[in-house]
Order: structure tokens, then sequence, then C-alpha cells
């Protein structure tokens, strides 16, 4: 990059820096981006730089992959109900450790490229997240060990924030019982956005955005648009639960929530910092 392309890529992003300063970033790491090198770079880099310029972004990590590689080794088939892991005791204890080695790596990671961040994958930092057995519609079919939210203490944010540390968190979290439970991560990041009153929740996948019928991306979308896309089928399957996290999010006061396309390098900054965007932006209205 020249140093004329340089001023200019400054100059475009100065007025975002302003506007977003001192606010809360919420990031659901996940897809391609947690399992390709370069791009695991790209996404360490890009939140460092978001915390060096006064945002506050808190992390959230997904972990599917590498679970199912995992189970894979052990000859144990992955089994999904509604679109949701079932997790026996078994499987539980594998995502735990899966999640905590995955945490532990994006820690290493945002710390190697000039950030400092802390974790929040194990037993004893997960109790900021309350949780309770996830139960569905048809009470035949036990998930075993998935949860849903209880609650959220935001109040481990304080001394991240005065003293310059990322959050990286994992999507478990613990019941009344001492049970650990497994939380679908997007849901997680949701409601992180709404607890920690974000400015922002930014989703990362494997896909442009929210696609069209014919394939094309859907650049801005709003909850009463998106309700009749997946009326008609046009959103359906793995994009589901992101959208639905995504709506919960701008429902309930997140300015504006971002399903991007992880698989494109400094996606986040292009999202944030500057007008091109490489997703569906989501807006409450």
């Amino acid at each position: 990059m020249t140093p004329n392309e340089k001023s200019k890529v400054l100059s475009e992003a100065l007025p975002y820096i302003k506007k977003f300063f001192g606010k809360t970033i919420v990031i659901k790491f996940g897809g391609n981006a947690m399992v390709d090198t370069k791009l695991q770079q790209s996404f360490a880099k890009d939140v460092v730089l978001l915390k060096l310029v006064g945002m506050n972004p808190v992390v959230i990590h997904g972990g599917g992959p590498q679970i199912n590689e995992s189970l894979d080794k052990l000859g144990k088939k992955p089994l999904f109900q509604q679109g949701i892991r079932v997790t026996d005791e078994e499987t539980m204890g594998i995502v735990a450790n899966v999640l905590n080695d995955i945490n532990k790596e994006i820690v290493s990671l945002i710390k190697k490229n000039g950030g400092d961040a802390n974790s929040y994958s194990s037993k004893d930092t997960i109790e900021i997240i309350k949780a309770k057995k996830l139960q569905i519609q048809e009470k035949s079919i036990d998930l075993g060990y998935v949860g849903e939210i209880v609650s959220i203490d935001p109040f481990f944010m304080k001394h991240l924030t005065d003293d310059g540390v990322i959050p990286v968190i994992a999507p478990i979290g613990i019941g009344s019982d001492k049970k650990i439970y497994n939380i679908n991560a997007d849901v997680v990041a949701s409601k992180f956005a709404e607890v920690l009153k974000a400015e922002k929740l930014v989703l990362m996948t494997n896909t442009k955005g929210v696609l069209d019928k014919k394939n094309n991306l859907i650049t801005g979308l709003i909850p009463k648009e998106i309700k009749k896309l997946i009326d008609d089928g046009t959103i359906s399957e793995g994009m589901l639960p992101k959208i639905n996290s995504a709506v919960h999010a701008a429902k309930h006061k997140v300015n504006t929530v971002h399903i991007i396309d992880g698989r494109v390098e400094h996606a986040l900054l292009l999202e944030i910092l500057t007008d091109q965007g490489v997703g569906t932006l989501i807006k409450s209205q």
C-alpha cells in the first residue's frame, strides 16, 4: 500500500473511529476464520486495532468444526435435533475441552498481535453465564447438556474496559445444579450485546451475509422484512439461528447488527470502519 493509499484509508476510517470511540462491539468469531491461519491473523489484528483506537471489542467464539473433529476421532457421531447438537455427558466433556483449547488459542493470537486478552472458558470463569437446561417443544426429545441463558453478569467488563483487556468468551454456562451447559454461540453473542448495551453485534459466517433467492447479497434489513424472508423460505436452515439472534439484539437496543463474510480478510475493519462493508446490516427499524 502506497503512502497516498494509507492516507486515504485513514481519512475514511477517522469519522467511524470518532463515532464509535468508547463503544462496545460484540463479535461472534466463527466459520472459516477460525480454522484458516491467514484469516485467524487477520481477525486478531482487526480486534487489536479496534481496541487501540478506543473501542471495546468483546469476542464470543464457536467451535463446531473442531468439536466434530474431536468426536470423529473417538468414533462418536455428532447428533443434531432441530439444528441443535445433542450433548450427552461424554460429549459435553469433549465440548468443554475443545472450547477451552480454542479460547486459549484466540487469547494467545491476540497477544501475539500486540493486544491483551483474558480467557473466559474454564469452570472458574464461566460463572458469568448462568444457564439452565434447554427444553424444546417436543418434550420427548432430550438434548442433554444443552443450555439456555438465564442471566449474564456484566460486571466482569469494568476492569477489562479500564485496563484495556479484550475478553474472549466460550459459549458455555453453569446451572444452579452446578452442571455445565453448551449454548449456541450466536445466541450467547446476541445476549451479551443486549446486556452490555453494545453499539454493534457482528456475526461472522461462511457466506456473504443474508442472500435472496437468486443468491444475491441483501445489504440491509429490518425485522419486519426478515419475517417475510423467513415465511417465504428465503432464510432457512443454518442462517436461521444467526438471523434470530440478530433480530433479538436489534429489538433490544443494539443499534446495528452485522452478519458478515468471515472468509474476507480484515472483514471486521471493512464492515465497521468503511462505507464498503462485507455483509448484511440489520437495524431495529
